[in-house]
Parts: C-alpha cells; sequence; structure tokens
C-alpha cells in the first residue's frame, strides 16, 4: 500500500498547484469517484509510459488542470484515451485481461468539465488498440441526451470486455452519477471525490447510476467473439512458461 499513497500524495500536490483555477475552468471535483480503476491503471503505467504522463487522474480533469500532468501529451482532450490505451497495451503484453478490462472502464469514465449539464470534447485521435477506439467517455448525465448516449457507450463497453474474457457486467461499473440541477452553480452536482476511499466512493456512497440492465448487457454481448481473449490466454501461458 506504500506504493499506492504515495501516489495519491504526489497527485494531491500536482493537483494543488491547479486548485486556485476559477470554478469556470473546472468542475468541482469528481475524478476519485472510481479509484479501483484509476489506481489500477496506474499500476500498469508503470510497466512503460512513453508519453510520460503523470498519473492516469489527469486524464479525468478539465484540460486547463489536465496539462499539469499530461506529459508529451499536447492534445489533452485525448489525454483520457492515451491513458487508457497504453494501460491497455501494457495489459495486453503481459496477459492481463484484469488489467485491460480496467483500462477499457478507464476510458468509459466522465471527464470534469466547466459545469452542471456540460459536456466534454471528444477524442478525435485514434487509439492504438481497437478495443479502446471503440469506445468513449460517459458524458455529464444532465448534458443533452446523456441518458441514451451513455447507455450505447456502457453496452459498447461490455462488449470489448467480452472480447478479451471479461465479465461484460463489470461495464456497469464506469456509471457515474444521478443528473444534477442545470441551475447549480456551484458546479457540484451529485458527485463524491475520495481519494482515500480504495473501493470508491460512487459504490461505497451508493452513487452510482446504473445505464443498463443486465440482462441488456447479456444481450449486447450474445454475439461477441472471445477470439482476443484467447490470444490473451496465450500470451499469458507463453510468458508463464518463459519464467518458470
Amino acid at each position: 500500500m506504500l506504493h499506492h499513497s504515495v501516489a495519491v500524495l504526489f497527485v494531491s500536490y500536482l493537483l494543488g498547484l491547479v486548485s486556485g483555477l476559477p470554478i469556470a475552468k473546472r468542475e468541482v471535483p469528481q475524478e476519485h469517484s472510481h479509484e479501483p480503476q484509476l489506481d489500477a491503471v496506474r499500476t500498469l503505467l508503470q510497466a512503460n509510459n512513453p508519453q510520460q504522463i503523470q498519473d492516469p487522474v489527469f486524464g479525468l480533469l478539465g484540460n486547463a488542470a489536465a496539462a499539469a500532468g499530461a506529459g508529451k501529451v499536447t492534445d489533452l482532450d485525448c489525454l483520457q484515451m492515451l491513458t487508457a490505451d497504453q494501460a491497455f497495451t501494457n495489459a495486453k503484453a503481459a496477459g492481463d485481461v484484469e488489467g485491460m478490462t480496467n483500462a477499457l472502464i478507464f476510458r468509459a469514465l466522465e471527464r470534469n468539465t466547466g459545469k452542471v449539464g456540460l459536456a466534454s470534447a471528444t477524442c478525435t485521435q485514434t487509439a492504438s488498440n481497437p478495443e479502446i477506439a471503440a469506445i468513449s467517455q460517459h458524458q455529464d448525465p444532465a448534458s443533452p441526451n446523456a441518458a441514451a448516449t451513455n447507455k450505447a457507450i456502457v453496452l459498447q463497453l461490455a462488449k470489448q470486455i467480452a472480447s478479451i474474457g471479461g465479465n461484460p457486467q463489470d461495464a456497469l461499473k464506469s456509471g457515474t452519477f444521478a443528473p444534477g440541477n442545470l441551475a447549480d452553480t456551484t458546479a457540484k452536482g451529485n458527485t463524491c471525490d475520495d481519494a482515500n476511499d480504495a473501493n470508491g466512493c460512487i459504490f461505497t456512497q451508493n452513487l452510482l447510476v446504473e445505464d443498463a440492465t443486465a440482462d441488456e448487457i447479456t444481450a449486447a454481448v450474445a454475439g461477441v467473439s472471445v477470439a482476443s481473449a484467447s490470444a490473451a490466454s496465450q500470451v499469458a501461458t507463453a510468458t508463464a512458461a518463459a519464467t518458470s
């Protein structure tokens, strides 16, 4: 747990550098709502991080705040995608299905925006992994057409998780909060933010709103091939044999 504590302190320091930004530039924090996925992606990045991204949490911030930890990434609209893509690549090389699943979930998490109801910008780059390229981030639940948009994202995420041999129901973990009040000038919405809750405050405080039912996910993945999962298993088996 020491490395996690150090990481939290380091990120807290970096976030402190941008905490003075006016509220119009940054939504009230929610970037630590899904801490298990953040922690998993953080660990995966340690294996190989050519873009020198300082921490995955920066991919969930608005661009003004994200710049402080983006490393070599200059297209801040794509920082979340590039972080997830590298984490997925590292997990795939290790034959780590759980790691790939967490990278996919991270890619689908909502980013902070400037106010309740404001959707985040879409990344226009293409991920190197087609599984990551197939999905995008959740949008503020109070933004236009958010329910349909976020449901489509979850169902596509479930398909990608199924394709690597993961549990497609885990896609529901990417969900966000109940819609906030558009007239709320504090930009808070119905969020939580707790870097010290290793289980994720959105889960422990029962704030997660699931975008689809378990049956809808089962139906969505009914025809998905798991060939990619077999390949990942083969990589893991070969790695284990080489090191035994």
